[in-house]
């Protein structure tokens, strides 16, 4: 198995009606080999937090590359890229 973590800062000033509906169109991705996929929004039960975070599991490395390289997922990215501040990644084998 392999956990993908993803955190996102979007710049200020960001539309929440547009976030709502672009993680509502992350969530409903729905590529070949994904056994879970959980995507939210940031509590603020702290200072400092980010403002979204992905966390997907596939069952092999192979089932992460091809939602890595998913149209549909690389569209979702593209819209997002110009209003975010930061974004971390990391995959490893949970």
């Amino acid at each position: 198995m392999i956990r993908n973590v993803v955190t996102v800062k979007v710049r200020d000033g960001y539309d929440p009606v547009w976030l709502d509906d672009l993680l509502g169109r992350f969530q409903s991705l729905n590529c070949p080999g994904t056994a879970a996929y959980t995507i939210g929004t940031d509590l603020g039960l702290r200072d400092g937090g980010w403002t979204f975070a992905i966390v997907a599991d596939f069952v092999d490395a192979d089932a992460y590359r091809a939602y890595d390289a998913d149209e549909r997922h690389n569209a979702l990215r593209a819209e997002l890229a110009p209003h975010a501040e930061q974004v971390s990644r990391v995959q490893f084998q949970p």
